[in-house]
């Protein structure tokens, strides 16, 4: 069975990206039973950091707001943060990921091995260049 494809609508443009799901079971399931609820639609993009990432899903939109989950770390030898690479963020504590996820606008391996890569941008990094903070996540859906 093929990996979905997660959707992410903006007024900047779509972002579409595989979702990892062989390699980040736990992860994409948490990211897609959110989706599948509408937890990411009208969320905005609430961390911008040039040539490194975009981050957003936080019901917050401050950086601390979670989905009353957690997940444990899972990291996976093939999933690099490379160019294009969707991750969850976390606290300081590895097991603490929720909801708030990020996307590399550039290479960012060293938070290989740190930090869940559940999924790679297939369309829109053009768009991902696009997006300043507070930019508006319009919907979400799963492929």
């Amino acid at each position: 069975m093929p990996n979905r494809t997660a959707v992410l609508e903006t007024a900047k443009g779509t972002i579409k990206f595989e979702l990892k799901e062989t390699e980040a079971p736990i992860t994409t399931k948490n990211f897609i039973e959110l989706i599948e609820k509408g937890f990411y639609d009208g969320l905005t993009f609430h961390r911008v950091e040039p040539g490194f990432v975009i981050q957003g899903g936080d019901p917050k939109g401050d950086g601390t707001g979670g989905s009353g989950k957690t997940i444990k770390l899972e990291v996976h030898p093939s999933l690099s943060h490379k160019k294009g690479a969707v991750g969850m963020a976390r606290s300081q504590d590895p097991n603490s990921a929720s909801c708030q996820f990020y996307i590399c606008i550039e290479d960012a391996k060293f938070l290989d091995k740190n930090y869940a890569v559940f999924g790679q941008v297939t369309e829109g990094q053009d768009v991902i260049s696009k997006i300043r903070k507070g930019d508006k996540i319009l919907k979400a859906t799963i492929q």
